[in-house]
């Protein structure tokens, strides 16, 4: 592990090789699984304030979910998350011809519509992060559908924490990801 500020990092982040390939996978943490996108408590009011400029990115049946449901929803532990449709499906899952899975959400920030990119939990997947009194555990989330991004990753040799550079940066800043890389080199020995 590697303490950085209130937070304590997977080795994962740096041993792990991960990048997306969703010409094979199809976005499909997007639609499988048994609770929505964990969402932050902030990242609620940031979907209802948008949603009107979001809304022309979605499927009709998200659309009615969201307007029946509103945009958030419990997991099993309690926890706000997306609403699912289809028993799987993320509310504002859209696909394209291709039949790639991708977000309203981040359609609608890609075209200037709204200013909230999308949760910052799909933002950083594969890294789920569980916040305890103290400190945030960063970890690594395995999941057999993202088998495609570990052979690409690998095949590519770009660990975790570089191909969520961004991401994490949104998290947690640019100060804390340049520690994070600081130490991951020095733990590594590159």
């Amino acid at each position: 592990m590697i303490a950085i500020d209130d937070t304590l990092n997977s080795d994962d982040l740096y041993k792990v090789c991960f990048v997306c390939d969703l010409k094979k996978c199809k976005g499909a943490c997007c639609v499988e699984g048994d609770a929505g996108a964990p969402l932050e408590e902030h990242e609620i009011s940031e979907l209802e304030d948008n949603l009107d400029r979001i809304k022309p990115f979605m499927r009709p049946d998200g659309i009615r979910a969201v307007e029946q449901m509103g945009v958030f929803d419990f997991d099993a532990h309690g926890h706000y998350v997306t609403p699912l449709i289809n028993g799987a499906e993320c509310v504002f899952v859209v696909f394209d011809d291709e039949g790639i899975a991708g977000c309203a959400i981040e359609k609608a920030w890609e075209a200037g519509e709204s200013h909230f990119r999308k949760p910052v939990s799909c933002h950083l997947y594969p890294v789920r992060i569980s916040k305890y009194n103290d400190f945030d555990a960063v970890n690594y989330h395995e999941w057999h559908i993202c088998r495609p991004a570990l052979e690409f990753g690998k095949k590519l040799n770009v660990p975790m924490y570089v191909f969520l550079k961004d991401s994490l940066i949104r998290k947690y800043g640019e100060k804390w990801y340049e520690n994070l890389r600081v130490s991951i080199l020095a733990k590594s020995g590159r």
